[in-house]
């Protein structure tokens, strides 16, 4: 019997292999619009004068042109456990914007700060541990770590955000979320597939221990108010983790 954890990223996978085709049709929404969190990644791309940035979960590579439009003399790679996603990259020609292997971000095939900067998009959500993966980006990065993905406290109407923020505090959250999900832990979406309850802000904690400096961004709208900012008004973050080097 296959456990769940592995039972989860199976049906991901297969889901990303069935969608392949489709996948920046699809997706193509994500992050479209956000010239300046566009800028803003740049800037920190180009302040800390990064040379080389891995991309984890790359998934068709067309985030691989944006980095190496930032970093014309840089090496940029990308990591991708799925080999459907990965034979689009080559058919759409994203391979000329850096290097892409076949790989999981749980186990990354790279010495310790080998990149620069580690990244990921909208990944961390799909994973049953994305700590996991996270504690590997922390281990290849050099610099900086960048992730943007899901804010479930910043997600669904005002109570709803205020009762996640107890539940979690309270450290009852994960049996909430058993009972949801009967069990699995994990829903399931048409446009998304396999989707775990995620916040960028569980992997606060791990990523302070490295970083010397953390900054968020987000991107939410401008009559938002609330004293917790951005934690409970934006539903995706992004988190700039960086480490002071000689």
């Amino acid at each position: 019997m296959v456990p769940k954890l592995e039972r989860g990223a199976e049906m991901q996978r297969k889901y990303y292999t069935d969608t392949a085709a489709r996948y920046e049709q699809m997706h193509e929404h994500e992050g479209a619009g956000d010239v300046i969190g566009t800028k803003f990644v740049v800037s920190i791309l180009r302040m800390i004068e990064a040379r080389s940035v891995l991309d984890v979960g790359t998934a068709t590579g067309r985030g691989l042109r944006d980095l190496k439009e930032a970093l014309p003399d840089g090496f940029v790679c990308g990591i991708e456990p799925v080999a459907a996603l990965l034979e689009q990259a080559v058919q759409r020609g994203n391979t000329a914007g850096g290097l892409v292997v076949q790989g999981t971000g749980a186990a990354l095939p790279f010495a310790d700060s080998s990149f620069d900067v580690v990244c990921e998009t909208a990944v961390l959500h799909h994973v049953a541990n994305p700590n996991v993966v996270v504690k590997e980006m922390l281990r290849v990065a050099k610099k900086a770590v960048l992730i943007s993905d899901s804010n479930r406290f910043g997600q669904g109407s005002r109570m709803a955000r205020l009762i996640k923020l107890v539940l979690y505090k309270s450290r009852l959250w994960g049996a909430y979320n058993y009972l949801r999900t009967s069990g699995k832990g994990y829903r399931i979406t048409e446009g998304d597939g396999v989707a775990y309850s995620y916040s960028v802000y569980d992997s606060f904690e791990l990523i302070s221990q490295w970083a010397d400096k953390i900054i968020f961004y987000s991107s939410v709208d401008k009559k938002a108010r609330s004293w917790a900012h951005p934690l409970l008004t934006s539903g995706a973050v992004l988190l700039c983790a960086l480490k002071e080097t000689s």
